[in-house]
């Protein structure tokens, strides 16, 4: 008992392995969502349509990055977490707002792709989703009171259920905040996308460019999805199981693999931005240009015309 209720860190080369990736995840994505950032307030119409969603991804990914620091500064003390009890349900606040902001805002995304496709004859219901500035809003306003419950009081290790506690509502209310935001979206993403497809699979005759580049969006989501959230949901049951039927040597490898997952769930960061490539080839170019001009192909010059020839020999 004693073992999986401290805070500190048993294997210590794990955790040195898991800060590695924590700072190649914060050098890569840092730079990478403020130039995206820059490329849609500056260069971009962002408030129109699909658009916003993709600013508010960003802001959802910037929110996480903060976190990095913060936990790496833990983990290098031997700690799963802060020596101080508010920044820790901070910290944990602000991974649940940015996990749920990150989720909604993907399956937004993918459900207003299908009814794009899959039902253009909505159309009603389609104005009233493409207000994305009100959708966006209150979007971050459901999230909230679904994340105070990490607040609510203090927990070891922020960890749910601890052991000799008799009243385990506020944990098991935070348990399933944590699976509902991402089992359910979960199979509304694949919805879409098998949808999608069939959709596609269909259509024989007109032009089926747009159509493919929508299956590649709705299908790149649940591939950032698959990889990012799920494991985490999946070790976090295996975990709760464990500490239920007081499993301690079990329990322990399970808090190691779950920190890991955890780990590894922050390279959403670095994944969304194909999102926003299969979302607009608009933004794919405005940011090529503008941050990577070296990968634009160069313009071969105009070979001289005779009449243009013959004008430089007048001249000379």
């Amino acid at each position: 008992m004693e073992l999986t209720q401290n805070c500190t860190i048993e294997n210590h080369s794990l955790y040195q392995f898991f800060s590695s990736i924590m700072i190649l995840e914060f050098v890569l994505a840092l730079p990478l969502n403020i130039t995206v950032l820059y490329i849609l307030i500056f260069k971009f119409r962002f408030w129109r349509g699909n658009d916003v969603f993709l600013l508010n991804l960003v802001l959802a990914d910037l929110l996480l990055l903060i976190c990095l620091p913060v936990k790496l500064a833990a983990y290098k003390q031997g700690l799963r977490r802060s020596k101080e009890n508010m920044v820790c349900k901070a910290m944990l606040f602000m991974l649940f707002l940015n996990r749920g902001a990150s989720i909604a805002f993907l399956t937004v995304i993918s459900v207003d792709r299908y009814f794009n496709v899959v039902h253009p004859q909505k159309k009603n219901f389609l104005k009233a989703l493409k207000r994305s500035p009100h959708i966006s809003v209150l979007i971050w306003l459901l999230l909230l009171p679904l994340t105070i419950p990490t607040m609510l009081k203090a927990f070891e290790c922020c960890n749910s259920h601890n052991r000799g506690e008799e009243d385990n509502f506020t944990d098991t209310l935070r348990e399933v905040v944590f699976f509902t935001q991402i089992l359910i979206p979960f199979f509304i993403l694949v919805f879409c996308t098998v949808q999608v497809v069939r959709r596609l699979k269909r259509k024989t005759v007109g032009d089926r460019t747009k159509l493919r580049r929508a299956v590649f969006l709705v299908t790149s989501v649940v591939l950032v999805f698959s990889f990012c959230f799920l494991p985490c949901a999946i070790s976090r049951m295996v975990l709760l199981i464990f500490r239920v039927q007081e499993m301690f040597d079990e329990e322990t490898t399970a808090v190691q693999v779950f920190d890991g997952l955890m780990v590894f769930s922050y390279m959403d960061c670095l994944l969304d931005p194909l999102v926003y490539c299969f979302c607009s080839a608009r933004f794919k170019k405005l940011y090529i240009s503008n941050i990577c001009p070296f990968l634009l192909p160069k313009k071969k010059p105009k070979p001289e015309t005779s009449q243009t020839a013959e004008t430089h020999c007048e001249r000379s």
